[in-house]
């Protein structure tokens, strides 16, 4: 995957539905980090304690910009920040799996995408609904916008929290591989797969189709059963 960088970004929709707890949400949408604006709000997002999954809390905030600015600067790896009602709630990172991270370690095919999401840290209330808005909307922006054919994601064997989210996207755990620091579960997600999982579905509408443009929203979606397992080639 080689994303241009001067990709536009494009606002998430998906149907109104009947539930007030996603209504709550608002808007969703993703707009490339520019490094020098955001490494602050990141930092305190990856040094956070609830972030301890993506190894860099002990990172101070000259290393995070670096990072940042050296994922700007790459053809193969981009860092989006994602907006909820107009607020920094996640980040997350897409890169070409086939030239970063699994170069050689798994069945790499043209049109697989590679994704990291970080939710920020909760501040006062929960929202209910919340993660599953900010995952459904990642994963809309990796099929719809980035035009991805497989969503590809390798999670710490020991992240249940992301297990039971991302079996709710539809992906399908390959098998464990070896990554620096962690063992991980090599997952893949068709569009397919997140067409009939319980985050991508499409309920019936049950008010007018919902706008699409600047300021669409990612609205919720019906409960589909689903944690399957897959087998190298996704299926």
């Amino acid at each position: 995957m080689s994303t241009p960088r001067s990709l536009p970004t494009e606002p998430l929709s998906a149907p109104t539905v009947r539930d007030e707890a996603w209504r709550r949400i608002g808007p969703v949408r993703l707009d490339r980090v520019v490094p020098e604006r955001d490494a602050l709000t990141l930092h305190h997002w990856l040094t956070h304690p609830a972030s301890a999954f993506w190894q860099m809390t002990e990172l101070g905030l000259d290393e995070v910009l670096a990072y940042q600015q050296r994922l700007a600067a790459s053809t193969d790896e981009h860092a989006w920040i994602g907006r909820v009602d107009g607020r920094p709630t996640f980040m997350v990172e897409t890169y070409d799996p086939s030239r970063v991270l699994l170069k050689g370690l798994y069945r790499a095919r043209a049109g697989d995408v590679g994704m990291h999401l970080l939710v920020a840290p909760p501040q006062g209330a929960p929202l209910h609904g919340l993660t599953d808005a900010v995952m459904a909307a990642t994963m809309r922006f990796c099929f719809e916008t980035l035009r991805a054919q497989r969503v590809v994601v390798e999670p710490d064997v020991r992240n249940t929290a992301i297990a039971v989210k991302n079996a709710a996207a539809g992906f399908r755990v390959v098998r464990e591989i070896d990554l620096p620091g962690k063992r991980a579960a090599l997952s893949v997600c068709t569009r397919e797969d997140f067409a009939a999982s319980r985050l991508g579905s499409r309920p019936r509408r049950t008010t007018a189709p919902g706008p699409t443009g600047p300021g669409a929203t990612v609205r919720g979606t019906p409960v589909v059963p689903g944690a399957r397992t897959a087998r190298e080639d996704g299926r």
